[in-house]
């Protein structure tokens, strides 16, 4: 069997990014595994700029961004391989990866990072009723059609759903010359970043109907048009609201999903909210050796904090492979009031780094909070927000010399006044 003192799996900007990351801190045998055919990931398609602000301080677009740690990967010589499934993982670190060229291969890896992204929650997922006609894609498969593949998806557009690829989408396909009609959002609330909805719905006049969904596509062969309906607090479309649009596609853009099936084959274990791995400060997983970063570990708002998170992910894995990887016993994350999730979920307050970013999102959109940090019942510290929303990560800073009064039996992050 070969063997690598680590694995990563997925050459998008996490995988990049980490591999660059362990590369520095003294890890020479790594192997990447991508299954496109080129590195970069998800933003070959991304042509939009507004990405690297805070990587780089200049303002890149997706492509753009990607070959600079492209460029990290090649000048390092760094090995990847392309158009490399990579099937399974056993709780052992095996890995069983396919291509056209080996076949089947299994290798035994010191270390793995887990970096294969996302995936979008599909029609299936939604129960959208109506038949299955042409003219219905997840935004980010029409991303790909049009910036990729230069096709064409529709003359008249509808969107159900207000993630950021959603409402890029918007933008880009008005620039394209089709006409959109509306973007609906279940919720009451957008799950895009705000910047977008100014420069990708309001700069166009795009209509955004909140607390709406769309309750029947029409067509069989071809979508013909859309009835949506408002919903009430339970989400349940309120009769009498119902409203029609003709179109001839539908875009769907409901949220995205941590592709963690590798995850589950080995035995890792997953968190209920975000749907990727449980981790602790190391962002180090369940099973010893394995760590996880980007947005196969919970999905994020802007590629810089991937880029970051991933960093940190190799460097970690480095030390591991060092033999640096005594843990004394985790104090656990708990959420609050108005937090879903935290992500690292535990932290090694013994061995911890001088400081750990504790990220998150809010349940609702606040204004005028705090976000409130508590060690067991003692309040430590209250950052105060203009303004927190659903589709904006926020965080929150741990240091380690905040633990004066000795290890707490519980971290907790909330809202409140």
């Amino acid at each position: 069997m070969k063997y690598h003192d680590l694995v990563i799996i997925g050459g998008g900007p996490a995988g990049l990014a980490a591999a660059v990351s362990a590369h520095e801190a003294g890890v020479s045998d790594i192997l990447i595994l991508e299954r496109d055919e080129r590195l970069g990931g998800i933003l070959n398609q991304c042509i939009h700029n507004g990405f690297g602000l805070h990587t780089f301080k200049e303002e890149l677009t997706g492509p753009e961004y990607a070959e600079r740690y492209i460029k990290k990967v090649l000048d390092a010589k760094i090995p990847y391989k392309l158009k490399t499934i990579a099937a399974d993982i056993s709780p052992e670190r095996e890995i069983l990866y396919v291509n056209g060229e080996e076949g089947a291969v299994t290798v035994k890896a010191g270390a793995i990072i887990l970096a294969m992204g996302c995936r979008e929650r599909p029609r299936g997922a939604l129960g959208l009723p109506g038949y299955r006609p042409a003219g219905i894609f997840t935004a980010g498969t029409a991303q790909r059609l049009m910036n990729i593949e230069g096709q064409s998806v529709g003359k008249k557009v509808f969107i159900l759903g207000s993630g950021d690829i959603g409402l890029i989408m918007a933008r880009r396909m008005t620039l394209e010359g089709a006409e959109v009609c509306a973007v609906a959002e279940l919720m009451p609330y957008s799950g895009g970043l705000n910047r977008n909805i100014v420069q990708c719905l309001n700069d166009f006049n795009i209509p955004l109907k909140l607390s709406h969904t769309v309750t029947q596509i029409h067509g069989k062969e071809r979508v013909t048009g859309i009835t949506i309906s408002e919903v009430d607090e339970k989400r349940s479309p309120i009769p009498g609201t119902e409203e029609y649009f003709d179109c001839d596609t539908l875009l769907l853009s409901c949220g995205l999903l941590p592709e963690n099936e590798l995850s589950k084959s080995a035995g890792i274990t997953l968190d209920r909210v975000t749907g990727g791995p449980v981790v602790d400060d190391r962002l180090q997983c369940s099973v010893p050796g394995v760590f996880a970063c980007g947005n196969v570990l919970h999905v994020h708002d802007l590629v810089d904090y991937v880029s970051e998170e991933a960093e940190r992910a190799g460097a970690q894995a480095a030390s591991y492979l060092s033999g640096n990887s005594t843990a004394d016993g985790y104090v656990k994350l708990y959420t609050g009031f108005g937090v879903r999730y935290t992500v690292p979920q535990m932290i090694d307050v013994k061995n911890m780094s001088e400081q750990t970013v504790v990220r998150f999102r809010v349940a609702d959109i606040y204004r005028d909070k705090s976000i409130a940090l508590y060690y067991g019942d003692k309040h430590v510290k209250k950052q105060k927000k203009r303004i927190m929303a659903p589709g904006e990560m926020e965080q929150i800073i741990i240091k380690k010399d905040s633990f004066t009064d000795g290890i707490p039996d519980s971290i907790k992050v909330c809202v409140e006044d």
